[in-house]
């Protein structure tokens, strides 16, 4: 079965490349989660914009590494708003998808989200925290953030 993959799959491939896959591979994995596409003349015209969009994302080098680290070094008021109790406890919890938006709304770089660092229980009440992005191998950021009561 021919794909066009629509994200990262692991040990498969990056967005935009056309794959040979199993047919129960394809079928039962990649295109119920949205990893994947038919690969038709149609979807093949996609591939374009699809890389264009991963190429946006993608830290360039490791001078590109350093400007984002600086840019998210200058970054202030970067605003999260979740639900909270009350006492500030939060319902639900903060992604990385959360903390990549909200750093975009506040004026900064568009990040991937697989890149963001978020350890598991950091983020249990509002007030400030701070996580690393791997922005390279050898260059690592990090993003001050406030959780706020939506």
């Amino acid at each position: 079965m021919k794909l066009i993959l629509t994200a990262a799959v692991e040990k498969l491939g990056e967005p935009g490349e056309i794959v040979e896959v199993k047919d129960g591979y394809g079928r039962n994995f990649l295109l119920p989660r949205g990893l994947a596409i038919p690969a038709t003349r149609g979807a093949e015209k996609q591939i374009e914009d699809i890389k264009r969009v991963q190429a946006d994302r993608e830290v360039r080098d490791l001078d590109h590494a350093k400007e984002l680290r600086d840019q998210l070094d200058q970054l202030t008021g970067v605003k999260v708003a979740v639900r909270t109790s009350d006492s500030g406890k939060l319902f639900g919890s903060v992604t990385a998808a959360e903390i990549a938006s909200a750093v975009k709304a506040a004026g900064g770089p568009s990040l991937d989200k697989r890149r963001i660092n978020v350890p598991k229980g950091l983020v249990k009440k509002t007030g400030g925290y701070q996580v690393k992005v791997n922005l390279h191998d050898d260059v690592e950021g990090k993003i001050n953030f406030e959780v706020v009561a939506a």
